[in-house]
């Protein structure tokens, strides 16, 4: 990676928390001045519910960064004045988790740039590549925009679209997006600097929304289509997953099959070349891979070996 002469000197407050944001902060590392990084506090996960870091903390830590973590960032003057003491030149966010106050905004004399994940003002809001599979949407990409206090509004310096593979899950295609995010943010970060590039408003007109999912979301709904479900589970791999209910226990869905030309009755469960199947409001579904509570992902076939009671109802 060609060291940028224009972004040397320049200092950064880094904003991010989740894998996505890595990528983008080792660039910035490399090319700039990271002063800070502000990220989510450790938050209680797995079964014991221990104290676990998320992914900008943890490259923070390795990388000896300063690192802020806010429960509430609007809430906490003392970390406000701590960053304006800083004396960025500019605020670059990436999937931070937390809707900047104007006390934020309007400290770094360059504002504050987002990485987000769509083609705004397509999918606005918390969960933009999920939204992007979920809708059926056939491209997405990055926007680079600067920050104002609405949700994702503010004018955008670039976008640049990728297409949406039909295996795609949310996972494979935050990747994706985090790698184009990083490029396409150092490609006009000097030129904005210069003034040499200069933010566009959006059509506020064409703006829709991606809400914030829910663990609850991830039901499986036996009357949407084939289609859809096999959308919303490509959407939340691997979170939050998506379950039916079997045998008085959530079995995670994993991977699906549409089978075309097969018909089968609104949740009813059926057998098809030795893998579950499940009628859908239209079309059936064949179950590639599952996974039972406390169980390890197997195929389906192999669940159906030990799942005598499948068929009953």
């Amino acid at each position: 990676m060609n060291i940028q002469p224009s972004l040397k000197n320049t200092h950064i407050v880094f904003m991010g928390s989740p894998r996505f944001a890595v990528p983008i902060l080792a660039a910035l590392e490399e090319q700039a001045q990271v002063v800070a990084v502000v990220t989510q506090p450790d938050k209680p996960a797995g079964r014991g519910k221990e104290l676990v870091s998320c992914e900008v903390k943890n490259y923070a830590l390795e990388h000896d960064l300063r690192i802020f973590e806010p429960r509430r960032l609007r809430k906490e003057s003392a970390v406000i004045e701590a960053l304006r003491n800083l004396s960025a030149d500019i605020f670059v966010v990436a999937a931070y988790g937390q809707i900047l106050p104007p006390s934020v905004l309007e400290i770094p004399q360059y504002g504050c740039i987002n990485v987000h994940a769509s083609l705004l003002p397509r999918w606005r809001g918390a969960s933009p590549i999920q939204a992007a599979i979920l809708h059926g949407d056939q491209q997405t990409g990055v926007t680079i925009m600067k920050m104002d206090e609405g949700m994702d509004t503010g004018p955008v310096l670039k976008s640049k679209a990728i297409p949406i593979l039909s295996m795609e899950t949310s996972e494979t295609l935050s990747q994706k997006l985090s790698d184009l995010g990083r490029d396409v943010l150092l490609e006009v970060l000097p030129g904005y600097l210069q003034g040499e590039i200069l933010p566009v408003p959006q059509v506020g007109e064409d703006a829709t929304y991606a809400p914030l999912i829910k663990k609850e979301d991830g039901m499986i709904d036996p009357n949407d289509s084939a289609e859809m479900i096999e959308r919303k589970i490509r959407a939340f791999n691997p979170w939050p997953g998506t379950y039916i209910e079997w045998d008085d226990l959530r079995l995670k869905v994993n991977q699906v099959e549409i089978l075309a030309g097969e018909q089968q009755m609104v949740g009813a469960r059926g057998v098809h070349e030795k893998y579950p199947t499940v009628g859908t409001g239209k079309g059936v579904l064949k179950l590639l891979e599952v996974q039972v509570p406390g169980r390890k992902p197997v195929r389906g076939k192999e669940f159906l070996n030990g799942a005598r009671n499948w068929l009953e109802r």
